[in-house]
């Protein structure tokens, strides 16, 4: 660990004079931002609007450092959620936020409650707001971008990579895992910044273990910087005494420390010596004028403009750093300390209070710095120190719609991906340049091999591979800057995150990827708020969950994924797939990566399967146009295997993935019944819910798969089938009205063989034809 005093050169004393006018501006816009939202605005609901007053407040100081010194244009800044008015009123000040929008903060079309890349109308880096996501999304995007780096020579230059966070965050898994992993500890380019105000939103937190935290990270290999005290303080500590006094102030439980805070200026010095102390100690504490004590114990490192501007250009460049900086929640505003005071709200006599001290007044208060002052000085030249050059969109990229290869021996849908794979690196190879895949050390057993031996292992430097001469290895393991997989350890949460990152190259540095990240289906849940704010901050990719469901049925209950196909469906900016044969697996996987890193494109959530399954089930037209009508079909959604004349079937089986063997199988054994029985095989459950969807409206959107699949004019009783819970696919019975069966799973599974779990699960070839038969009445 580095306790860095004074590296680099210092500011200027009238740089810093600037600099403090500059926070004490900022600190009096955050708060304005929030008091508009929550004292002027019209409230008609009653719905509190909320806002964080005193966690801004907090933060003024580091970001006034970084933004108005030490950042710039290719510095990348992941602020915490509850500084969002920082952020805010920073841009405003560098001309980057139109001032009608600073007392819009959580009203429609205005400020965002928390920092969103998206959503704001001005520059933000990252969304944030789930807590410890946010954070770690600058990690990520700085191995993305390395990863672009390495294999486009035009991708733009990035500087640093920051995250700002609250201490609190650091009780996130999230946090921990990202730190933990391998190839972060070469990173340089990032630099966590920790405001240390020991409080939680309920209450001062007792114990904050410095010292554990310190040593967590120093033993991943990140630099640890400490800035606990300022320098006026500091100074003190030099003095007769002032050792002990340094001991008294450290030792001091947090709380006792936040309470002190909140009295009179002439009550500091007996709270001090209320344990005695040495002549020395009592000397130098009561020699001082209160005033200027009271602002000695408030003059901690997260607060020293100077030593902040100096510790962040001095930081090492050859590893990650954490700065941890001490700071005072609500630093400035009367509640300052104030155990309840993350989200309290400062009234009107003390916003005038606060517009006086600030050179500013309730009457306009986003009245900016006057010209030619040095602070009007200071902001204009950063604004062009911080300008950004628009990024271009990148190229057109072709992406086939079918390989054309034959699928003719039986295959599961995961063993089709991995032949995909390799078939676009081989067949499409300016189209495979663009792809890379990740997994959580599970590439093999998902079937990544064949891509992994044509594209080899990417890493931040090249490695030796040690068993390149081993004839008998299967899996070649050669990890370079020029592969195209990227392996993390077993994290699902790191995996969606570095996903997310890798699908916003394209709008963050005009390079377009294909990120394509397969995991354990039954995992899927456990990633399941990383990826979706990934999704939230504009990352475009393919999850790839496998196997799936029961058809796992040897592994056992642990992993045996249930109610995944309904989280497909309701994710926002994803289209969710299931297809059940090797061909339909092609054409919709195509279909996902050609609306991947593009304006407008989405991302896509595949659950496949290891099971194998005949091609010749599908019943695949032989004549071109027909084909090309199937595969239509199946990348809107679904499809027809079996047709009767219009009005004559009795039942409809609808069937989606791994399942589709015994629906077809069921749908036989009624025939041989005298039941006309018709089958569709669905490949997407979403789309066809987005068609159900676009049903009377007066600007309908997207296709009319569902009619094709069950003409509105011909009902019929339908079963419906998954490997999944069976409400995924109720909605059907809304389509035309008819009855309906939905089999699917509901319970834990347990270990068995493949039969008897479909047997257990009720969703076996017998059970799909009693519920037929039930539906018709026989």
């Amino acid at each position: 660990m580095t306790q860095l005093d004074a590296p680099g050169a210092a500011p200027t004393q009238g740089t810093l004079a600037t600099l403090r006018e500059i926070s004490q501006r900022v600190l009096w816009l955050s708060t304005a931002i929030v008091d508009a939202a929550n004292r002027q605005r019209p409230n008609s609901s009653g719905v509190k609007v909320g806002g964080h007053q005193a966690s801004s407040a907090s933060m003024v100081d580091i970001m006034v450092a970084l933004w108005f010194h030490e950042l710039t244009a290719e510095d990348r800044v992941s602020v915490k959620p509850h500084a969002s008015p920082v952020l805010h009123a920073v841009n405003y000040l560098l001309g980057d936020l139109d001032p009608a929008y600073l007392p819009t903060l959580r009203s429609l079309g205005g400020l965002q409650s928390y920092p969103s890349r998206l959503k704001d109308p001005d520059t933000v880096d990252f969304s944030t707001g789930s807590v410890g996501i946010g954070a770690t999304a600058s990690l990520w995007a700085a191995m993305a971008h390395r990863y672009t780096s390495s294999h486009f020579s035009d991708t733009p230059r990035a500087g640093r990579f920051i995250s700002l966070l609250g201490d609190a965050e650091l009780d996130e898994g999230a946090i921990w895992e990202a730190v933990a992993d391998p190839a972060v500890a070469r990173m340089g380019e990032l630099l966590w910044v920790v405001d240390l105000n020991r409080q939680s939103l309920d209450r001062v937190v007792p114990d904050i273990q410095i010292e554990r935290l310190q040593g967590m990270f120093a033993a991943a290999g990140w630099q640890v910087v400490t800035l606990k005290w300022g320098r006026l303080i500091s100074e003190l500590f030099e003095r007769p005494g002032g050792a002990e006094l340094r001991v008294r102030l450290e030792r001091m439980p947090n709380e006792e420390f936040q309470r002190m805070l909140r009295v009179g200026a002439d009550e500091v010095a007996d709270r001090l010596l209320a344990e005695g102390g040495s002549p020395e100690l009592r000397a130098l504490v009561t020699g001082l004028e209160p005033e200027v004590l009271a602002a000695a114990i408030r003059d901690l490192g997260g607060h020293d403009l100077g030593l902040l501007v100096e510790t962040f250009a001095g930081v090492d460049e050859d590893r990650p750093t954490v700065v941890f900086a001490y700071t005072v929640k609500g630093r400035g505003l009367p509640t300052e300390g104030h155990p309840n005071n993350h989200s309290a709200l400062l009234t009107e006599p003390q916003m005038q209070q606060l517009a006086d001290a600030s050179g500013t007044t309730l009457d306009d208060p986003w009245r900016g710095f006057d010209e030619g002052t040095a602070a009007a000085r200071l902001c204009a030249r950063r604004a062009d120190q911080l300008r950004r050059v628009a990024v271009s969109p990148p190229p057109p990229l072709k992406v086939p719609v079918t390989l054309g290869r034959p699928h003719r021996k039986p295959i599961s849908t995961q063993a089709a991906l991995g032949r995909l794979l390799a078939d676009v690196a081989r067949d499409v190879p300016a189209m495979a340049e663009h792809v890379v895949t990740c997994s959580p050390d599970v590439a093999s057993s998902t079937n990544l091999g064949g891509w992994i031996n044509k594209t080899g292992v990417w890493s931040v430097t090249d490695r030796t591979d040690w068993f390149a001469d081993d004839r008998e290895r299967l899996l070649r393991w050669s990890e370079t800057s020029s592969g195209r997989h990227i392996e993390l350890g077993i994290a699902e949460v790191n995996l969606v995150g570095l996903l997310g990152e890798l699908g916003a190259t394209w709008s963050r540095w005009g390079q377009r990827l294909i990120p394509i990240a397969t995991l354990y289906d039954p995992f899927v849940s456990r990633a399941l708020e990383p990826w979706s704010y990934g999704l939230y901050a504009g990352g475009q990719s393919i999850l790839v969950g496998t196997p799936s469901g029961v058809t796992l049925a040897p592994e056992g209950g642990a992993h045996q994924s249930i109610t995944t196909p309904s989280i497909g469906l309701e994710q926002p900016g994803c289209v969710a797939w299931e297809p059940a044969f090797a061909q339909d697996l092609e054409w919709t996987f195509l279909r996902a990566m050609s609306q991947v890193g593009v304006a407008g494109g989405t991302s896509a959530y595949f659950r496949l399967s290891t099971r194998p399954i005949d091609p010749a089930l599908a019943q695949l037209p032989e004549d071109p146009t027909l084909l090309e009508r199937r595969r239509r079909h199946a990348v809107a959604g679904g499809y027809r295997i079996t047709q009767h004349e219009p009005g004559a079937e009795q039942v409809t089986l609808v069937g989606m993935g791994a399942i589709m063997p015994e629906v077809l199988a069921a749908a036989a054994l009624l025939e041989g019944l005298g039941v006309v029985t018709g089958v569709v095989c669905l490949t997407s459950a979403d789309l066809v819910f987005r068609s159900f969807q676009q049903r009377g409206r007066r600007r309908p959107a997207g296709g009319g798969i569902l009619d094709t699949l069950l003409p509105p004019e011909h009902p019929a009783p339908l079963v419906t089938v998954l490997d999944g819970h069976p409400h995924t696919l109720a909605f059907l019975a809304a389509a035309r009205g008819d009855r309906i069966q939905c089999l699917g799973v509901t319970d834990f599974g347990q270990s068995s063989a493949l039969e008897d779990a479909y047997a257990l699960h009720g969703i076996d070839t017998t059970s799909i034809v009693d519920a037929a038969l039930g539906l018709i009445g026989r």
